[in-house]
């Protein structure tokens, strides 16, 4: 009969992760921020703009979900490297070189809360 329990309560738990709600806002600031911005997301050596960039991390949002706990676990899961290919993804500002995605995000997530 436990054993039994633990089957249904189990599954259930794992539809439900995701950030908590009130850091939501934070990553779809983030996300916007990304789609909004002049700089490129460099992923397996190929510059994406931020629309294209905001949709490839949507989509690994919605991948890992069930993992995710935090903004930081967002920025972990959905924007900071290749499942494929295990590279490094890069930010690249106009007149600027790139720099580490996670570090990219990091700061603009340390400015959304510093202001909010």
């Amino acid at each position: 009969m436990f054993t039994f329990a633990l089957v249904c309560v189990a599954p259930c738990t794992c539809l439900h992760a995701d950030v908590p709600p009130e850091q939501k806002p934070e990553v779809e600031h983030l996300i916007t921020y990304l789609e909004t911005s002049d700089c490129s997301m460099i992923r397996n050596g190929e510059a994406h703009d931020g629309e294209e960039a905001a949709g490839h991390v949507r989509r690994k949002y919605e991948h890992f979900r069930n993992k995710i706990d935090s903004t930081e676990d967002f920025i972990r899961y959905s924007a900071t490297g290749s499942l494929i290919s295990g590279k490094k993804y890069q930010v690249q500002c106009p007149g600027e070189p790139p720099v580490p995605s996670a570090e990219w995000l990091l700061e603009e997530l340390e400015v959304y809360r510093s202001d909010g």
